[in-house]
């Protein structure tokens, strides 16, 4: 597990404001359930989803994501890998690959999530790209209420990673603005997924 525990670049969970607004988080919360939905949900709800508002900047870092208050969903979930962590809950990263066809006609992009490890349930997959009109992503393990359920050519990753995948923080990094990132989102080969 202590891989989905560390501290790296992306997830900088000791970053003075993270490890504050950690401990609020778990204030008076006796799970770690308790703590994770009370992080779940303000990454869902306080932290905008950039493409739902059209932020022009595109945040990578987990202290980056909660400066600016925005994020896409890798960048949300980086910040809420970096709460939970802080809080010794393990977590990690998961993606599913979609149609973008909200923002451009037949593409796939993925998109990113994460699953964090409870010691009632086990690993529980969680969502907290923000909700909005026909997106209703909520914490209530054991049942999963993520976001988005693939369709037809969509699927998901059957991994859950301890870091960021490399395509995810190579496209955050390079791509700026709201704009950049429409035309540019990540995404992966299918065949390097059945392999």
């Amino acid at each position: 597990m202590k891989n989905f525990l560390e501290e790296t670049e992306i997830i900088d969970y000791s970053d003075q404001a993270i490890q504050e607004l950690a401990r609020e988080l778990s204030a008076g919360c006796k799970t770690d359930a308790e703590t994770a939905k009370n992080c779940f949900e303000f990454v869902r709800d306080r932290i905008n989803h950039t493409g739902d508002h059209k932020d022009n900047i595109t945040t990578c870092k987990a202290s980056d994501v909660l400066k600016y208050t925005t994020g896409w969903c890798y960048a949300k979930s980086h910040l809420l890998a970096a709460l939970l962590r802080a809080n010794d809950i393990p977590v990690g990263f998961c993606y599913q690959r979609l149609s973008c066809s909200e923002y451009r006609e037949g593409i796939y992009c993925l998109h990113g999530l994460n699953a964090v490890y409870l010691k009632k349930f086990g690993w529980y997959r969680i969502d907290a790209r923000g909700n909005k009109k026909g997106v209703n992503a909520q914490f209530d393990p054991p049942t999963e209420k993520l976001a988005f359920l693939p369709g037809e050519k969509e699927f998901d990753l059957p991994e859950i990673y301890n870091a960021p995948l490399n395509i995810v923080i190579q496209t955050l990094k390079k791509y700026k603005t709201y704009d950049e990132m429409i035309h540019n989102f990540p995404d992966f080969e299918i065949r390097k997924v059945l392999m």
